[in-house]
């Protein structure tokens, strides 16, 4: 009994910490204090300059990676390893001649990619890319600003963004254009509430929703460990929010011959394809800020000499590093994984994703209990143990699954020779089998044609 009233009591205290981490807004948020107005709009510009360079760098680099994945060389002409490739291509695409459709609604025609491409850049405002350090005699955070709700304002930046797509292909007056906005906006909201839902054990663990607190509270512990499924849930909702490869179902050439941005050309196509991926630095940082630890070093580099590579601008390049790791993992993903089917990519979202990382919120709630009604102040402790009896149970029930498939699993009977005209067309041998004389019945005729005497006149179909 006295185990129960503290299982109890701890899933109450997790119920309680995520009560506090929604409804306490007094929770406190980086320190803006000696940060003038000017300096602010200083970030801004840095911010927006990091962001741009960092594009340009991005897209040579897939190209690159792709190539060698690919037995290629890629961009390799224009600048120095081809550097330059991608300033031309921007340089060329803003040359070409802007088209308008004769159906299409121009005002929102216009608005639809200036909404995309300008909510990518807003929601890297909260991201914490680097301790406080001194800039023009101030002492302020490498973060734009800070709220008490800063992932929520992720998340929400992100569903007005979703305007520009639906936008765009609505008012463009064409078929496909309207479909590829329909697919991209279910996709992009289904796969919204995902994302949402595995982040909310975060919260529980770091008792706040402000980007720079839940950096400060992974200073011994980041969060991918005790919140690992929350991770892998995050980073397959991340694919599918960026519509990137094997995701990008809103744009498929085979079926939508170029997708919600069909009908646009030069400027405007470049502000869809600039926020596609500024979007994809923005869930990196995202993911680097709530599970990595943000901008602090690793373990073991952070306890070398106090703690010194966690201050000043070491702290940008431990963020940046990680932040191209998961450029890479995107690339990756391109250059390895075929397109899925689009009913598929929508039913896993649905029926596997969102039931699943509700469990796991529940679950996460008794477990953070249990470590502060046990374990106290001890996380670490508490975690190696939780995560290890989760462990054991995860590969009892996959041993248990695997043998009642295997005695289910019904042996199929394979002929030894087979009829390759039986059912009508060529079927090829499977490995192991031999190939009979073809029947006369189901075999084509070789020698029937238009004007095989055995025809009637009204079987005779030349004329």
């Amino acid at each position: 009994m006295s185990l129960i009233a503290s299982l109890a009591t701890g899933a109450q205290t997790g119920v309680h910490t995520i009560a506090a981490a929604f409804a306490n807004i007094d929770n406190p948020v980086a320190d803006y204090s000696d940060t003038p107005w000017w300096l602010s709009l200083v970030k801004a510009l840095l911010v927006f300059v990091f962001l741009m360079v960092n594009t340009l760098l991005v897209i040579w680099f897939e190209r690159r990676v792709i190539g060698r994945m690919q037995q290629r060389p890629g961009p390799n002409r224009t600048g120095p390893f081809g550097l330059l490739q991608t300033l031309a291509d921007g340089v060329k695409l803003a040359l070409k001649e802007d088209l308008t459709p004769k159906n299409a609604d121009k005002v929102i025609f216009v608005l639809a990619p200036i909404i995309a491409g300008a909510m990518a850049f807003v929601s890297f405002a909260i991201i914490p890319m680097g301790p406080v350090v001194s800039m023009f005699g101030h002492r302020t955070p490498l973060q734009l600003t800070d709220t008490p709700v800063a992932v929520l304002l992720v998340l929400a930046v992100a569903g007005v963004g979703v305007y520009g797509i639906i936008l765009a292909g609505w008012s463009s007056g064409s078929t496909y254009p309207l479909l590829g906005g329909l697919r991209s906006t279910a996709q992009v909201i289904s796969y919204e509430i995902a994302m949402g839902l595995s982040l909310v054990a975060i919260f529980m663990y770091s008792g706040s929703m402000s980007t720079s607190q839940i950096v400060a509270s992974q200073k011994s512990l980041w969060f991918i460990i005790p919140a690992f499924f929350s991770f892998l849930v995050y980073v397959v909702t991340m694919v599918g929010e960026t519509n990137r490869l094997p995701f990008d179902l809103a744009e498929g050439e085979g079926e939508l011959t170029g997708g919600f941005h069909t009908e646009y050309s030069s400027l405007k196509f470049a502000m869809f394809f600039l926020g596609e991926y500024v979007n994809m630095f923005t869930v990196s940082a995202l993911a680097t800020t709530m599970f990595l630890g943000g901008w602090q070093a690793p373990p073991g580099i952070a306890a070398i000499n106090d703690g010194m590579f966690n201050h000043g601008w070491w702290g940008l390049i431990w963020f940046v590093i990680k932040l191209w790791l998961f450029m890479f993992f995107f690339v990756w993903l391109r250059g390895s994984l075929p397109r899925v089917r689009y009913d598929q990519f929508m039913r896993f979202g649905w029926k596997v994703l969102i039931p699943v990382t509700l469990l796991w919120v529940v679950a996460v709630a008794f477990i953070h209990g249990a470590q502060l009604a046990f374990f106290g102040a001890n996380t670490r402790t508490a975690t190696i143990i939780v995560l290890g009896v989760i462990s054991v149970l995860a590969v009892a029930v996959a041993w248990v699954w695997e043998g009642r498939r295997d005695a289910a699993a019904v042996p199929v009977e394979r002929p030894e020779e087979i009829d390759p005209f039986a059912g009508g067309y060529p079927v090829p041998p499977l490995p192991g089998q031999r190939l009979r004389e073809p029947s006369l019945h189901g075999a084509p005729s070789l020698t029937g044609s238009a004007g095989d005497p055995e025809l009637t006149d009204q079987e005779d179909t030349r004329g």
